[in-house]
């Protein structure tokens, strides 16, 4: 009876978990959503614009936070650039690493 009982917490305890990423990431995406409808409705392509205000949405929606959203994909791209001009500089050691500094920084 123990082991029946500690096998279905165990149980509950890993279905919950498996959910939580996906409730993380609602609020993200209804955000994106309010923001996109907020800009759709701003260029007029109110709730009776149809295929226009669809293909908006659509673009808003899938358009990346980088674009002026800041955060990490901005942060992921600075790095890329960074990265791909100390090679090109061929830079290697504490020369590298100061390079990274700076350029991370500016």
């Amino acid at each position: 009876m123990r082991n029946v009982l500690c096998t279905l917490i165990l149980t509950f305890f890993t279905l919950s978990l498996g959910g939580t990423p996906f409730a993380m990431a609602a609020p993200e995406q209804q955000n994106k959503m309010k923001a996109c409808n907020e800009k759709a409705n701003a260029k007029g392509f109110g709730e009776g614009k149809g295929d226009e205000r669809k293909a908006f949405m659509k673009e808003c929606l899938s358009a990346k936070a980088g674009k002026g959203g800041g955060g990490k994909d901005t942060q992921q791209n600075k790095m890329k650039a960074c990265n791909k001009e100390a090679g090109e500089k061929q830079l290697k050691g504490d020369e590298r690493k100061q390079f990274m500094s700076d350029c991370l920084s500016a």
